[in-house]
């Protein structure tokens, strides 16, 4: 292995205009190669990302011996596939949320890399931004009583028909696209996975996946977690933990800008604290922790098992909507 993590990009997908800087940034990690089913968008791409690399197929960057671990950012549908051949090419891999199609899928993917003894994890960039680490830590010192309830909305209006997240044969829907992280934050706030999931949606008559979608958790301690998420609403990402004593409210966050400062509200009674947190590229602390555990033969921040519950939370919900 060498001192710096060779990454190799499995297509040209939109959200590798984020990630790919990060790994430009980061100081552990350098961009390889990438691939595309099409050697000339892929070398269109990669004058645009300043990459070294290009490969016309997705299997001529997985069986490369300059490549050490793949970013797979491809369809949903897809995930599997693609992260399970990485997988029998030995090569660790950062997998895109939501990571399958479904929690049976997503067990197959982790069960590929643990029997080759291969780096996996779940691309949920959002758990590495500071601003979660300091609501976990007043949860943690009692600064809003206790847990009782989280609101979280994460949506956005997509006009664009032919968008991948709108086609159900690729495993779309607001759900898998952003709801998914509503499911996970509560998740990740309350340590627990919930005892019952409930949700009310609207399915595209052309579409044929979940549009807009209302959702409800029920813990074991008790936390109700309630949410909404969509791809024919508003853009919005908050969300609010309310306590029996205080209150925290995060407004940019599942998606904030690097470049700017974020705030986290809390409340303690009638008290407002402000607690500013300096801008961080999430994207590129993620890809931080993967290249840190690769190069140490330690392990990722958040195991790939995480990703099999928050799967199954979402196979629950959407089993009730369609």
């Amino acid at each position: 292995m060498p001192d710096k993590v060779r990454w190799g990009i499995l297509s040209t997908a939109n959200i590798g205009r984020k990630v790919i800087p990060a790994i430009h940034e980061s100081r552990n990690s350098v961009v390889t190669a990438v691939a595309s089913r099409s050697l000339e968008r892929a070398r269109e791409f990669a004058a645009e990302q300043n990459i070294p690399t290009v490969y016309g197929s997705y299997e001529e960057l997985i069986e490369s011996e300059e490549v050490d671990a793949i970013y797979n950012p491809l369809p949903n549908s897809m995930h599997a596939e693609w992260s399970i051949k990485c997988a029998g090419a030995g090569k660790a891999t950062l997998c895109e949320k939501p990571f399958a199609s479904d929690a049976a899928e997503a067990q197959t993917i982790v069960d590929a890399f643990a029997g080759q003894d291969v780096l996996l994890a779940e691309a949920f960039m959002y758990r590495f931004h500071p601003q979660h680490a300091k609501v976990k830590s007043i949860l943690a010192a009692g600064g809003i009583g206790d847990l009782k309830i989280i609101n979280s909305s994460f949506t956005f209006f997509i006009s664009d028909e032919a968008n991948i997240r709108l086609s159900k044969p690729l495993a779309g829907g607001g759900l898998m696209d952003v709801g998914c992280y509503c499911v996970n934050l509560m998740r990740f706030m309350t340590g627990e996975e919930p005892e019952t999931a409930t949700a009310v949606g609207n399915i595209g008559p052309s579409t044929g996946v979940d549009e807009i979608l209302a959702a409800t958790l029920k813990f074991p301690s008790g936390v109700i977690g309630h949410f909404d998420c969509g791809l024919r609403a508003h853009r919005q990402q908050s969300y609010r933990l309310k306590g029996t004593s205080g209150s925290i409210v995060v407004g940019s966050s599942f998606t904030p800008d690097k470049g700017k400062d974020t705030v986290v509200q809390h409340w303690q009674g009638n008290q407002l604290t402000e607690h500013v947190i300096a801008p961080v590229d999430h994207y590129q602390l993620m890809v931080e922790d993967f290249a840190d555990a690769l190069l140490t033969g330690g392990a990722p921040r958040f195991p790939p098992s995480d990703a099999v519950l928050n799967m199954k939370v979402v196979d629950r919900l959407l089993a009730q909507i369609r």
